[in-house]
């Protein structure tokens, strides 16, 4: 099988299969294709009349309640521009909690009854639908006959076309929930989570005096990072097939140690495949950025321009199906799981968070000296206070069995939350805790040491790549999220605890300025007061090394280091209450998560101890057994003609070790397996693991029924 593999990839470096390069189909430049698949304001304005555009474009921008006197005009609007872009059916597209997308699709077709059809699509199949929901995870929210669940559309992120092969669908973005009114989905919460945000915002810009002339939103940037690797090297591991990650493996002797596939130049294969892509992200205004090889081989990351938090959420989950669609049709399966190749780096989604306030402003856009911007200085408080208090909140955000492998190695953060500011905010946060910033840090300039090179003006802070939570200018970047994660999850969790401190800061200042008291004295106060309060969650160092961990430890920070333990603080009755108090989420709502989550992640858990062991017991010990028979007979010729075969003798010994090792291991699993504990079977499986991986090594190429590491990671 392995020859057979290598000789399929051989062929495909002809160029020929390495997926059909892009078509000109009239399109002449970037800006024509870009958004032609998407139900735009551009596009309504052709297919709607003034008054339902206005309507709807108010809706849109102020999050106001749709006008349903004009849902049956923007339905036939939309259904005569899908039609004429090759839609034959429509479909509600929602995301349920199995952390993936969902749809159901209806044709457009009605029966006229002279054995013809007409084609028609009304406004209260655009406003609602009824999927059948029973079996999609609702955490004892619902009962299994309980099979009603609620599509509603989300006018705030435009339907698009989905094409096909022989035609196309068109997609409404929708919420889910049921019968009811509990959310059965990540898009209601994070909308409700946005409101609570938007609803705090607007109290402090009035406080400051700010002109409320948009609705305050939170905006995202999520950076995605996947591995590609040869369909034909994906079908031969069962592992990856229903796990994603590989459970056996030894890595290779060269890997990722040179950093020679960073930033490198990229093959043309995956050239061929990025422009394919970026191509079709663009068709649905999902506005791809950045492309580059990522550290290890194998790896890439995609970036997007920033986008209003709802439709960036949106635009990601897409673009990981695109991700997967567009690989296949070049021969490649893309990998989006955390950890698919042990001992290399694995792969996260940086979700890159900012604020957007009523006056159309970045409120984390510092100016040349940032104490001056003292809304900029509240926000920064208002992240220190919702961190520190809701550490292992925002920790189980991104907590999944994939993520366990990846949180707190040397490519990702560790499992602690801390915040990195860089030296010159550091240094006005310790002056405000002192009794106010006077003075600023000089940001400088970078000596570059090429003299052909201009002066380059320092930014307000460096990068800090180990830290979970970093300010990088005018952002925070959260890296802990894993790869195949939504990044609704954690954005509700951040919208929901930074609206809360911002409450309790406008609270605080209301009543002051009620009282009479100057508004600059008491946001001073106030701003020091949570500084002295949660200054502990601040660390510009390295979040990789044993002393950090330590450090953590003596503040009182959480280190939560598995799926398990990070769960327990969804259960917290501060949380509940946090999220009833905003109304995010209900005391079920919040519970029924808790369940869904503790029980993916033990499914997941069981899913990958079964594969391991048919594995191990049908592909490993039988190849295992083979060589072993192999020596056998070797030692037995050679013998026979009177010569020594000492090492050959030992070789066997090691091998018949191993393979006796793995037998009994894999045993031990299948044991843990019908006990169904959970953690044992992770104890076991890497167990196993270390013995397989063993026999990797001594077992040749031609007889090991599995494709290598280093074959997936540099064939591709």
């Amino acid at each position: 099988m392995e020859n057979m593999i290598k000789q399929e990839i051989c062929e495909k470096k002809g160029g020929n299969v390495m997926g059909k390069r892009y078509e000109k189909t009239g399109i002449d430049t970037i800006a024509d294709l870009y958004g032609e698949n998407v139900f735009s304001l551009k596009t309504m304005r052709n297919y709607l009349s003034e008054t339902a555009y206005k309507s709807l474009l108010t809706t849109i921008k102020e999050g106001t309640t749709i006008d349903a006197s004009i849902a049956d005009e923007v339905a036939d609007a939309m259904k005569t521009w899908a039609v004429s872009k090759g839609a034959t059916h429509f479909t509600h597209w929602f995301q349920p909690l199995t952390g993936s997308t969902a749809e159901k699709h209806d044709s457009f077709i009605v029966p006229d009854n002279e054995g013809g059809v007409v084609l028609k699509f009304s406004g209260k199949e655009l406003i609602q639908g009824e999927p059948d929901a029973s079996s999609f995870p609702s955490g004892g929210l619902r009962a299994t006959f309980e099979a009603r669940g609620y599509t509603a559309w989300d006018p705030t992120s435009p339907a698009f076309i989905k094409e096909g092969e022989l035609g196309a669908t068109l997609c409404i973005p929708t919420a889910f929930y049921s019968y009811h009114g509990e959310a059965l989905d990540k898009k209601t919460p994070l909308l409700r989570s946005t409101a609570a945000l938007s609803k705090h915002v607007s109290r402090l810009a009035k406080l400051f005096g700010i002109e409320q002339t948009s609705r305050p939103y939170a905006t995202l940037g999520a950076e995605q990072e996947y591995f590609l690797i040869d369909m034909n090297f994906y079908e031969g591991r069962l592992d990856l097939i229903q796990t994603g990650r590989t459970l056996f493996g030894q890595p290779p002797a060269k890997h990722q140690q040179m950093d020679d596939h960073y930033f490198g130049a990229i093959k043309t294969r995956i050239m061929s495949f990025m422009d394919d892509l970026d191509r079709e992200l663009w068709k649905l205004g999902i506005p791809s950025k950045t492309r580059h090889n990522e550290v290890c081989p194998a790896q890439f990351e995609i970036a997007p321009v920033f986008e209003e938090q709802n439709l960036a959420s949106d635009h990601n989950m897409l673009t990981m199906d695109i991700l997967e669609r567009v690989a296949e049709k070049h021969g490649l399966a893309c990998l989006m799981h955390e950890k698919p190749f042990a001992g290399v780096n694995g792969s996260g989604k940086h979700n890159n968070w900012s604020l957007c306030g009523p006056d159309g402003k970045n409120w984390l856009s510092p100016g040349d000296n940032p104490h001056e911007n003292a809304k900029f200085l509240t926000v920064i408080c208002a992240l220190m206070k919702a961190i520190d208090t809701y550490a292992g909140l925002l920790r189980a955000s991104v907590a999944s069995a994939g993520n366990d492998h990846r949180l707190g190695a040397n490519e990702a953060p560790p499992a602690i939350l801390s915040i990195f500011l860089g030296e010159q905010l550091y240094d006005i946060i310790e002056q405000i805790e002192s009794g106010g910033a006077k003075s600023s840090k000089d940001g400088g300039t970078i000596e570059i040491g090429v003299t052909s090179l201009p002066k380059f003006p320092r930014d307000v802070t460096d990068r800090n790549r180990t830290s979970p939570f970093a300010f990088t200018g005018n952002k925070f970047e959260f890296r802990a999220v894993g790869s195949n994660q939504s990044c609704a999850g954690s954005n509700i969790i951040l919208n929901t605890i930074v609206a809360d401190a911002l409450s309790d800061i406008c609270d605080q200042l209301e009543a002051d300025v009620a009282s009479g008291k100057v508004f600059n004295e008491v946001l001073q106060d106030v701003l020091q007061g949570i500084v002295k309060k949660h200054k502990r969650i601040l660390f510009n160092g390295d979040n990789y090394t044993e002393d950090w961990h330590v450090e953590a430890e003596k503040r009182g920070l959480p280190n939560l280091k598995d799926t398990p333990a990070a769960l327990k603080a969804v259960q917290d009755e501060k949380v509940v209450k946090l999220f009833e108090k905003h109304k995010v989420l209900s005391k079920q709502e919040l519970k029924s998560r808790h369940d869904i989550y503790e029980e993916q992640y033990e499914m997941i858990i069981s899913i990958e101890a079964g594969v391991a062991a048919k594995m191990a017991r049908t592909m490993i010990i039988p190849a295992a057994l083979e060589y072993q028979s192999s020596l056998a007979g070797t030692i037995e010729d050679v013998s026979s003609c009177g010569c020594k075969s000492v090492e050959t003798k030992e070789l066997l010994e090691t091998v018949s070790g191993l393979t006796e090792t793995a037998l009994s291991s894999i045993k031990k699993l299948e044991g843990n397996i019908a006990k169904e504990a959970t953690a044992d079977m992770l104890s076991s499986m890497n167990e196993l693991r270390e013995s397989v991986d063993a026999l990797e090594g001594v077992i040749p190429d031609e007889i090991w029924p599995l494709p290598s590491y280093a074959e997936m990671l540099f064939m591709s």
